[in-house]
């Protein structure tokens, strides 16, 4: 006498569930690969459609060419923002401040990094509203370039602005809202990079 079949029903739920399995490691693995490429997509896409209210680079100031002026008054909002998984405080000094369009002023801001690892961070900046973006200059800022921080470390970092005097007349407030990155993985993938070219 032979042995008796295999239950179908058993062999379809285990090829069922090895199927779904798949699917969602490739869910996985596609947020994360989604979530390392956020900055440079975010970078891209201000660039080329100037969507976001993205500020430039640094702006050059000559305060001999640049006259404040003192008839207006622009209400200047800061605020911080930790992407999801970057574990790091990041906050401004204050809120805000009231500035003359054309001179030059400074906000302190602050970043700790709570884990007890080194981190790599890259601030992300965006102006509200996005039309006033080309008349929000920063003369130095730490957005600039990425900030590394040892476990527990605190770093201050100024941030100067000018509004460029010819923001439009209706535009009274302006808000600057800076979104931390956790870019630590690029420096990995910097060192894979190096290691394979140095082999070949």
């Amino acid at each position: 006498m032979g042995k008796p079949a295999g239950n179908p029903t058993t062999t379809t739920t285990r090829t069922r569930n090895a199927k779904i399995t798949w699917r969602l490691s490739l869910m996985v693995v596609g947020m994360f690969g989604f979530g390392f490429a956020l900055v440079p997509l975010y970078d891209l896409l201000c660039e080329v459609t100037g969507l976001g209210g993205k500020t430039g680079g640094a702006y050059a100031y000559e305060p001999a060419n640049t006259r404040p002026d003192t008839t207006r008054l622009i209400s200047v909002n800061f605020t911080t923002n930790t992407n999801a998984g970057m574990p790091w405080e990041f906050w401004a000094e204050n809120g805000g401040m009231r500035v003359h369009p054309g001179e030059l002023r400074q906000m302190n801001f602050f970043m700790r990094n709570t884990t007890r690892r080194r981190m790599i961070a890259q601030a992300v900046p965006s102006v509200v509203p996005a039309r006033a973006a080309e008349y929000f200059h920063k003369t130095e800022c730490f957005c600039f370039e990425q900030q590394v921080l040892e476990p527990g470390e605190l770093l201050e970092m100024p941030m100067r602005f000018i509004i460029d005097r010819r923001l439009p007349k209706n535009v009274q407030s302006v808000s600057l809202s800076y979104e931390l990155f956790d870019v630590t993985y690029l420096e990995a993938d910097d060192l894979v990079a190096g290691h394979e070219g140095h082999q070949e």
